[in-house]
């Protein structure tokens, strides 16, 4: 199946569209289920995801609480192909929904060229009375805040690599435990 692209942000925060074909797209399982699905959004022509950026957020007082959302975005750094030895010269960033806490960290890049498969850390529902922060980090290189269990990883995409991404994201204000993302799938190109 051949699904087109949506529109994409690019570094200097100008909107335009990038229209490419997805041959598919990979996810994992272990993802939370609170908010909804951003809009996807993809590398632009001829490029392909070789690195990564997360926003996340440490704790915060909510009342007499403290609320940790954690993992708030995902951004990837699209280049054209490369190889473990290209430098990286310039690139466009695409994000789909993030939530509203955090800082960006900086960018991690894959030491092989592509990002291809990813692992997703969760922390499972604790419940009515405690804090849920959901998705809190993601494993293509990467490493971060250490609450919640390594789901699998996903399958591995077929073709050059990711291209495209789409979050699910629960807005703040919908509760006193704002959960930040929840979970990620991306698209794969040739």
């Amino acid at each position: 199946m051949i699904k087109l692209g949506t529109v994409i942000l690019d570094n200097a925060n100008q909107t335009r569209i990038a229209v490419r074909a997805t041959i598919g797209k990979i996810y994992v399982t272990n993802g939370q289920v609170w908010g909804s699905w951003g809009n996807q959004q993809m590398c632009p022509t001829d490029t392909y995801a070789s690195g990564f950026s997360l926003l996340v957020s440490t704790s915060y007082f909510v009342g007499f609480f403290y609320d940790d959302s954690a993992l708030n975005g995902i951004a990837l750094q699209c280049t054209p192909l490369r190889t473990a030895t290209s430098p990286i010269n310039d690139y466009t960033t695409v994000t789909s929904a993030t939530g509203s806490f955090g800082s960006w960290m900086p960018d991690r890049w894959c030491p092989s060229g592509q990002l291809v498969a990813f692992q997703l850390r969760v922390q499972a529902n604790q419940g009515i009375f405690c804090d849920d922060p959901a998705a809190n980090n993601i494993m293509v290189e990467g490493d971060g805040m250490k609450w919640g269990e390594w789901g699998s990883w996903s399958e591995t995409c077929m073709g050059k690599g990711i291209c495209g991404i789409q979050t699910r994201v629960e807005p703040s204000g919908w509760s006193w435990d704002y959960t930040g993302l929840n979970d990620v799938q991306f698209r794969c190109c040739s």
